[in-house]
């Protein structure tokens, strides 16, 4: 009996800390990921308020990094989304396997939507969803460059 009085902390605590650690990836403002792939690749770019987690899994690479995005670099990423009209873009019906997909979901404001080119976008806002994933990936490496 008193093993387990013992042993109950630790895995209460355990439970507590496992559960917490998810909790990046599903409280955010702003997500760009990209996954899959012959050779798989997970990478996150999730923003919350002025803060942003950064995570890449794959060609033998871990990466994790937390850093700060300015009032400007979010309002630069909202009229990026309102520019290119992000909510009205249209995924494709056809079926993609073995390719990396990317997603972009954002919660809050005017632009609230969720979209992903792994089923590809429709020929007709091809260049909206380009420019949507350029304004990310182009934050993000703002980001990565100063870190490194």
């Amino acid at each position: 009996m008193n093993k387990i009085k013992q042993i109950l902390p630790m895995l209460i605590l355990l439970v507590l800390v496992s559960c917490n650690s998810q909790k990046v990836y599903s409280d955010y403002d702003y997500s760009y990921s990209r996954s899959g792939g012959l050779d798989p690749v997970y990478e996150n770019f999730l923003i919350k308020d002025g803060t942003a987690h950064y995570s890449f899994e794959g060609q033998g690479r871990k990466i994790r990094k937390d850093f700060k995005i300015s009032v400007s670099e979010l309002q630069e990423l909202e009229n990026l989304l309102t520019a290119n009209n992000f909510r009205m873009i249209q995924e494709d019906y056809k079926k993609v396997y073995d390719n990396i997909g990317t997603a972009i979901s954002v919660k809050k404001g005017p632009n609230a939507s969720s979209k992903s080119d792994a089923s590809f976008i429709m020929p007709k806002d091809q260049q909206r969803w380009n420019n949507v994933v350029k304004g990310f990936q182009d934050l993000l490496n703002s980001k990565l460059a100063g870190t490194k």
